[in-house]
Parts: C-alpha cells; structure tokens; sequence
C-alpha cells in the first residue's frame, strides 16, 4: 500500500519583487505519513506549517521537491479527490441546510441520488447530527459547525484528511471534546491525518506522531513519536495520564530546545 502522503526534499520560497528578496517559508522537508497514521505539524507562528499542509493539498507548489499523496501526485491526488481538507472555519454555506453543507462534494461530482443521501446519512450519523440533518448553520454552535465540515470533507471516503487549526475559534472545553471525537473519526474511518496545530496537548492528544519545525524558514527539527494507545485509550482521561505529561514535555522540549519537566506543564496552556 501507498504511503498517505511523501513529501521529498521540498523547498518553498514565496517571490518578491526582485530574486533578492524572496521569502524562504520551508527549507529540506522530508516526510512520510502511512495510511492510517495521525501526524499533527507544530511550530512557531510563520514556520510554515500551514504552507506544507497547502502543498500537500495542491493548493500551492514547491519551489523544489516533490510531494505525492496515495501514490500520485499532488495535482492528480486533488482531481481525483484523494483527501479531503477542514479549516479552522467551517467554511459551511449559510443558505444550505446541515445535509445539503454535506451533499455538496457529492453533487459536484455528479454522485446518484439515492447514493447522496445515504452518505450524508451515513456521514451525520458518525459525527453524531443526524437530528440536525434539516437545520441551517446559523442554528448550530461552533463546534458543531465544524462537525459539519468534517463530515463533509470525508463525504468522498478519501484516505487522508487535511486539517489547518480546525478547532483553533473554539473555547477549550469544547475543543477538547473535539479533539476525542477527530480520535473516535479517525479510527473508524482508517483516514491518515496531517493536523496543524499551535497546541502542544492538542498533537500529543492526537497524534501518531508530532512532527516539530523550527522557526522560517521551516524544517523539521525532530519527529516525536506518542505511544499513548488507539482509541480507548485516547479518553478524556488520558489528559490527567502521567504519559500524557511526558510526551507533552518532550515536544514542548523539541519545540523549544530546553529541557522541560513533565511536572511543569501540569494544568498549563501549552499553545
């Protein structure tokens, strides 16, 4: 099987009015995401992260490099909808209800009627919103909004799901609960995951693995791997967990380059 997602020896620089001052946002990236994996993207603000995950998307191309998604490459990945993709707004129309937000991709590509309709079926009920099939955005909180833009991006069934800050707008109580669900999501889907993220909790609670950049231009500075269990593990109460604090302390360690111990980031917002 295809890795999810190879990125090889990437650069990226942004032009400016002359050569001489273009701004270099990612230098000597290599990463590989199996199929299945969960891999958040953490750095300082501006280090890139959000450009890796637009180059994965073909949303935008390296300078040099190449990147490949299922085998293919990025552009034909993207035609042939091998991902999908969630912002940290839901980007949901407001004039369509909750199932028409998640019909939408299907529609566009001409899927049949009845088979619609049980995908969104099929959709709302595992982000838990079936009861909320006829309403409209406007009636929906935040998080369930971007229940909907999940949904929505899976309505393909592709094998990898692209996430920039999606839970970033949303209070800490509410992200929490997000972020068990992304886990429950995940495992029932078998998508791999790129994830960007400015908090630590957040990608360790995660992730498979924590890739860590450095300052722009973006490199990898170090990969950290989270063994922490699947799913069930993966509770609320793994965040009180003894493991949890320590891999929270090795990838703020990475992050900063300083040791920290696991204590110290006991009930502290570590974004």
């Amino acid at each position: 099987m295809s890795a999810a997602v190879t990125v090889q020896g990437v650069d990226k620089v942004f032009p400016g009015r002359c050569a001489a001052t273009g701004t270099a946002a990612l230098s000597e990236i290599d990463l590989t995401v199996d199929a299945g994996e969960f891999v958040s993207l953490i750095g300082p603000s501006g280090c890139g992260k959000s450009t890796l995950l637009r180059l994965i998307a073909d949303l935008d191309q390296p300078t040099s490099g190449s990147v490949t998604v299922a085998g293919k490459t990025a552009r034909q990945a993207r035609i042939d909808q091998e991902y999908g993709i969630a912002f940290q707004q839901a980007g949901l129309l407001p004039w369509r209800t909750v199932a028409q937000n998640v019909e939408l991709p299907l529609q566009l590509h001409r899927a049949a009627t009845a088979a619609r309709r049980a995908r969104v079926a099929e959709l709302l009920d595992l982000v838990g919103l079936s009861e909320f099939a006829d309403r409209y955005p406007d009636q929906l909180s935040g998080g369930m909004q971007q229940r909907v833009a999940i949904a929505r991006s899976l309505a393909e069934r592709p094998g990898l799901l692209l996430m920039d800050e999606p839970f970033g707008a949303l209070d800490e109580m509410t992200r929490e609960r997000m972020q068990t669900e992304l886990v429950r999501i995940a495992a029932e889907t078998g998508a791999a995951v790129v994830f960007v993220t400015h908090s630590i909790p957040e990608a360790v609670f995660l992730s498979d693995r924590v890739v860590v950049m450095s300052p722009r231009p973006g490199r990898i500075r170090r990969i950290v791997p989270v063994r922490l269990g699947g799913e069930a593990r993966r509770s609320d109460d793994l965040r009180e967990d003894a493991a949890f604090f320590a891999a929270v302390s090795e990838v703020r360690e990475a992050l900063h380059g300083v040791p920290v111990a696991a204590e110290a980031v006991r009930g502290v917002d570590a974004r």
